[in-house]
């Protein structure tokens, strides 16, 4: 069976209480492989970031960084691609 080719798409997502941005892998091409159809998913109970930045929304200053995040679902308010000025 042949791999999967895949992209990293960078994404921007807010909570109550973090903005977090992080890459989602998508598949190149086909089935699944819009943010929209990722997002959509029923099965799907967490979304995985990877190199996910976490920004405390209350200015508090605790804010981290971390190579993987598992994001349970009902804590997301908000998802949007993020736009990179290096791309």
């Amino acid at each position: 069976m042949p791999a999967v080719e895949v992209r990293h798409q960078r994404v921007v997502v807010e909570t109550d209480r973090y903005r977090v941005e992080g890459d989602i892998t998508l598949p190149l091409e086909g089935y699944r492989s819009h943010l929209s159809d990722y997002l959509n998913r029923q099965d799907q109970e967490f979304l995985m970031l990877a190199n996910a930045e976490l920004n405390a929304l209350d200015g508090s200053g605790r804010d981290w960084s971390t190579p993987v995040l598992m994001l349970a679902r009902r804590h997301i308010h908000l998802v949007v691609p993020a736009n990179r000025e290096d791309e």
